[in-house]
């Protein structure tokens, strides 16, 4: 029980301690600059919690953080450092739209969605399979292979939307495909009305689920961390490495390529160069802030989402880029705090034992 305690200990403390940091640091920055604290916070709130809209926007931003924080997750469970989810979130969005103007506009949206959710989730899972297979295979490190594979995945979509003449005139996005809509949360709920949620964040949910079970209770997850845990001890007892590396791979770019379809399939209806914006890399900030667990990567994302839509909340006030300061300064004090948490916490039996007497 005690053990079970210091587990959810080791977990917990180091992001409040994380979060309070970034409370701490938010408002030595908003004094700087002559404004209230409490009053940016409180606009922040309201410009995100405190309203349909925002909320809206919070749960739409966050969905595509969920696939790539999930994405980056499982690449770490496996000790492998997966840095090109903004490539594969990217490759998953582009083969969802593509398929999507090559099937039939007569095709019901029923089959048309699954049809293209495949493709992203192939789309994607293509990418991270390169720099799986040259870590497996030729010992190349994935950190390397995934950054550079980012500059040459989104270089090849940009020439082939715009050499091919996939793109619209004068753009750099394919033509709308409405067949392939997944529907807005607003035309069940009218109270999201105008906000870009959309059916993606209940794929974003059930992932999670999947994720998770995968992780803790299917064999290939046990495999998995066993993999992440000590490689040659996995190795040892059997567990065949460079294919737990692969799958691995193959897996987060699949999850990250679902990704895509928020905004391919759920908002714009269309794949347009550039629209991942960074979410890949704010990927690696949702894992490691949820401890590389796929419910502590749904909170993570979620709050990075409300630093997200808060930063336009609070431009009126102070530089919205006050916003990206935050999520460096949560980063930074997850990595400090999770060594000194643990130590902090082991120690505590070993002084209890010296500092109880002995009984006769």
């Amino acid at each position: 029980m005690s053990g079970t305690k210091t587990a959810i200990e080791e977990g917990v403390l180091p992001t409040l301690t994380a979060l309070l940091v970034a409370l701490v640091a938010g408002d030595l920055l908003i004094l700087s600059y002559g404004q209230s604290p409490s009053e940016v916070w409180r606009l922040m709130l309201s410009g995100t919690w405190g309203n349909a809209y925002g909320i809206g926007q919070v749960l739409y931003k966050a969905t595509t953080l969920v696939f790539t924080g999930l994405s980056v997750a499982i690449g770490l469970r496996a000790g492998l450092f997966n840095i090109g989810a903004e490539s594969q979130l990217a490759a998953g969005g582009f083969a969802a739209g593509v398929l999507g103007l090559l099937l039939p506009v007569s095709l019901t949206p029923w089959l048309a969605i699954p049809v293209c959710l495949l493709a992203a989730l192939l789309g994607g899972a293509m990418v991270g399979f390169v720099p799986g297979v040259l870590r497996a295979r030729f010992g190349a490190h994935e950190v390397i292979a995934t950054i550079m594979l980012n500059f040459i995945v989104l270089a090849f979509l940009n020439w082939a939307i715009s050499a091919t003449g996939l793109a619209v005139t004068e753009t750099l996005h394919t033509p709308v495909v409405l067949s392939t809509a997944v529907p807005r949360l607003a035309a069940y709920v009218p109270m999201f009305h105008g906000s870009a949620a959309n059916g993606t964040i209940l794929l974003a949910l059930l992932t999670v689920v999947i994720v998770a079970w995968l992780l803790f209770r299917a064999r290939f997850g046990y495999e998995l961390r066993a993999v992440g845990l000590q490689p040659m001890a996995a190795e040892s007892s059997g567990i065949r490495v460079p294919r737990v590396w692969i799958t691995a791979m193959v897996l987060a770019g699949g999850v990250a390529g679902l990704g895509g379809t928020n905004f391919v399939l759920g908002y714009k209806n269309y794949f347009e160069d550039g629209f991942s914006g960074g979410a890949g890399f704010l990927g690696i900030a949702v894992a490691l802030v949820g401890r590389n667990n796929p419910f502590g990567v749904l909170l993570a994302a979620l709050f990075f989402a409300t630093l997200s839509q808060g930063g336009l909340a609070i431009h009126a006030l102070v530089p919205k880029q006050m916003v990206e300061v935050l999520e460096g300064i949560v980063i930074l004090a997850v990595a400090v705090s999770v060594p000194e948490v643990r130590r902090l916490l082991r120690s505590r039996p070993a002084k209890a034992a010296v500092t109880t007497p002995v009984q006769a």
